[in-house]
């Protein structure tokens, strides 16, 4: 992996030495830089950002106001058709204006939110009621499940209509889940050189950085005095969001350094770029996984990044709101993915398209049942004999699947931050090893001594002891092993390891406590 710390700052000896460029006017690297075409669009309706209680209040509002709705839709169904009409003009109207007019105050993100917690009916119709203009960005913000519903309900000529309200790095977030037929109609909409941006950001793969690029930066040479800079930067509607620097480049577009706009505010203006900027800085690589991008801007507190090629050249830029994007896509989608869920399941989804989504973990857990039954099959004299037993055998297999969860838990969580190697496969074994032992000792000792004093048997609760102990040994085994397996074969460590915990610590349970009873009880 190329992004560590030893290759995050800019070092001159990677590039190629060129001579000192001619004192020029700076140029942006795609003149004139625009104004997204959203922003212009939102300007005058911008909303302030909201609180979870004030979203919940939005969508109260929007609720009551769909049941006025369909209220007076089904009062005005039964009327003779003359008064029907009649009646639905002004109410129906007055209804839809007050819904319409309360989205057009909302922001797209806050929009998204109240469409994710709406039945498909109902979304549709708050879909319906968006300004055409508004749909791309709004589809961007929507999660993968819900953008699917939406896209199916337009046509092609609004699919193209809304992807060309947005950025090249932005049609290409959407691309994979838009036709092909309307992916082509929109890529020859665009301009040559977002045609070509477009093309690059959709040769990366979605974990990569160049997935998350930006193309829109202000870049200026090294060579011309603050004074200029400013009058440059003052040229502009407005400055791409997230911009705290400003890149510096060469003749031949390869990266010098940046010179941030907090030095650029308090320096003399009589001073050049090259004295004030800064040399050594964080850069990335476009082929670079997006997850190592994410450490970098945590690690060092970025706002944005510089993107370069392999012969230093700047490409575009990564900035923090993309970089929390993908922090918040992958967490969700690993937390789902424990269970054994995918992201494209809609809460309110069809039945059908919820089986689809599920069937395959519960026919993995519908087998690993089966072998859990068998397991207490093999011990149905031992449990006719001492019905305690069936009483107790549930606990050792519970804490079992507990304590695997914590473990395995702990080591995806480390994956993720890239602290866990296979070579430290001996470490974490035997460190994990120890905590099951400690804690089976703790607990299995004091589930013995409530054995005793339920049953009035010692050498049940010293079973007990023995056998939760052996128990979240196992555990541990397994929470090591299942998710260091998996990264070793290449998979996705989080995919399932809860279903696959629970099932062994429930066999491995069961057969190591009624085991131990047959051995030492009858």
């Amino acid at each position: 992996m190329r992004i560590a710390p030893k290759f995050f700052f800019w070092n001159d000896t990677r590039s190629v030495k060129i001579a000192a460029a001619h004192a020029v006017p700076p140029t942006p690297r795609r003149p004139p830089l625009r104004q997204p075409r959203i922003a212009q669009a939102m300007a005058e309706t911008a909303a302030p950002p909201k609180d979870l209680e004030d979203l919940q209040e939005d969508l109260r509002e929007v609720r009551d106001l769909l049941r006025r709705h369909r209220l007076v839709e089904g009062l005005v169904a039964r009327q003779e058709t003359p008064k029907r009409e009649r009646v639905e003009s002004p109410v129906h109207e007055q209804n839809v204006a007050e819904l319409g007019a309360k989205l057009d105050r909302m922001h797209p993100a806050d929009i998204a939110y109240i469409l994710e917690a709406l039945p498909r009916e109902e979304r549709l119709v708050v879909w319906d009621l968006v300004k055409a203009e508004r749909d791309g960005e709004i589809l961007l913000e929507v999660s993968d499940s819900v953008r699917e519903s939406l896209i199916a309900s337009m046509d092609a000529h609004e699919l193209v209509a809304a992807a060309e309200q947005l950025e090249a790095d932005e049609i290409a977030d959407l691309a994979p889940d838009l036709p092909d037929d309307v992916i082509q109609d929109v890529f020859q909409s665009l301009p040559v050189e977002e045609r070509e941006q477009l093309r690059a950001a959709m040769s990366y793969p979605e974990d990569a950085v160049g997935a998350l690029m930006d193309f829109d930066v202000v870049s200026i040479r090294e060579d011309v005095a603050l004074e200029v800079v400013t009058r440059y930067l003052r040229r502009f509607d407005e400055l791409p969001d997230h911009t705290d620097q400003v890149f510096v480049v060469d003749r031949d577009e390869r990266l010098k350094g940046v010179l941030p706009l907090a030095k650029l505010i308090v320096a003399e203006l009589d001073d050049s770029v090259g004295k004030v900027m800064v040399r050594d800085t964080v850069t990335l690589y476009p082929d670079d996984k997006a997850r190592e991008a994410a450490k970098a801007f945590e690690r060092y507190d970025l706002v944005s990044a510089a993107v370069v090629d392999e012969e230093g050249k700047l490409l575009g830029r990564v900035t923090i709101d993309k970089v929390v994007d993908y922090i918040r896509e992958k967490s969700e989608s690993e937390a789902l993915a424990q269970a054994g869920l995918s992201e494209e399941e809609d809460v309110f989804s069809s039945v059908w398209a919820s089986v689809k989504n599920r069937w395959a973990w519960l026919a993995i857990n519908l087998v690993t049942a089966f072998v859990a039954s068998r397991v207490i099959g093999l011990f149905e004299g031992s449990i006719e004999k001492l019905v305690a037993l069936a009483a107790l055998m549930p606990i050792v297999a519970g804490i079992g699947g507990n304590s695997g969860n914590q473990t395995i838990t702990m080591i995806v969580r480390s994956m993720a931050l890239g602290q866990v190697r296979l070579e430290q496969t001996k470490k974490l074994f035997a460190k994990e090893i120890g905590v099951a032992m400690a804690n089976g000792l703790i607990w299995g000792s004091m589930l013995g001594v409530i054995a005793y004093l339920l049953y009035g048997s010692v050498p049940l609760g010293l079973v007990m002891t023995a056998a939760m102990t052996l128990n979240l040994i196992v555990a541990a085994l397994m929470g090591v092993g299942i998710p260091l397996a998996m990264m070793k074969f290449g998979h996705d460590p989080a995919v399932g390891s809860s279903v696959l915990i629970t099932a062994v610590t429930d066999s491995g349970g069961f057969f190591i406590f009624l085991g131990l009873a047959t051995l030492f009880l009858l």
